[in-house]
C-alpha cells in the first residue's frame, strides 16, 4: 500500500524515520516596508505576529506570522528565547524579511515570481466563503489579479500584497462543491 494519497512518478515509497519529526515551518517573502506589509497581513488577512527578530549587524529584520486559529494562546511562551524556539516549531508560517532601507527607496521592488522569468507563484489562504472574503477585500481596496468568477477557474480569487506577491484565496470545498453541482 502506498504511503501517498495519489500516484505519480518520482514519489518515494520508503519512509526515512528521521524525517517523520520534521515540520514544514515557513515560507519567506522579502518586503519593502514592514509597516505596510504587517498592516496588510494582520488587518486584511488576519494573521498574528509570533516573533520579530532583528539582525543589526546584517541590517535586516524577520517577522514570523501565523493564523490565530493555528495557535493555543495559552501555550505561547513569554520569554523571548523560549518563544523563538516555540516559533520555529510551528507549522506553515509566513516569514517576512525586511532589508533595512528599502522602505526609503521610491522605485525599489522585489520580483514577485509571476513576471518573466517566472518562478515562485503564490501563497494561499483557505476561507469559508471565497465570495464573501472577496467582497471584504474589495471594500478594503485590495488589488485583485483575479476575482472569483473571472476566467475559467470559478470560485477562487487572486489578490496581491503590498509588494506584489500573489495570494490565492480559495474555499476548501471548492472542487467538491463544483463537482456535485454539475451532476
Amino acid at each position: 500500500m502506498s504511503r501517498h494519497y495519489e500516484t505519480q512518478n518520482g514519489l518515494c515509497e520508503t519512509v526515512d524515520e528521521e524525517t517523520q519529526s520534521y515540520v514544514f515551518n515557513q515560507t519567506m517573502l522579502r518586503i519593502k516596508d514592514p509597516a505596510v506589509s504587517l498592516d496588510f497581513y494582520t488587518r486584511i488577512i488576519g494573521m498574528k505576529l509570533y516573533r520579530k527578530l532583528d539582525f543589526p549587524e546584517m541590517e535586516f529584520t524577520l517577522y514570523f506570522l501565523g493564523m490565530p486559529a493555528d495557535v493555543d494562546d495559552n501555550n505561547v511562551p513569554n520569554d523571548n528565547n523560549s518563544r523563538t524556539t516555540w516559533t520555529f516549531s510551528q507549522r506553515a508560517m509566513l516569514e517576512l524579511t525586511h532589508n533595512w532601507g528599502t522602505e526609503k527607496q521610491d522605485n525599489f521592488s522585489y520580483h514577485n515570481g509571476n513576471k518573466n522569468p517566472q518562478g515562485f507563484g503564490h501563497i494561499g489562504f483557505s476561507v469559508p466563503d471565497v465570495y464573501k472574503a472577496s467582497e471584504r477585500f474589495e471594500k478594503l481596496g485590495v488589488n485583485f489579479i483575479k476575482k472569483p468568477d473571472d476566467g475559467k477557474m470559478k470560485g477562487l480569487a487572486f489578490i496581491t500584497d503590498p509588494d506584489g506577491y500573489w495570494i490565492e484565496i480559495l474555499q476548501a470545498n471548492m472542487i467538491e462543491k463544483a463537482s456535485s453541482s454539475s451532476e
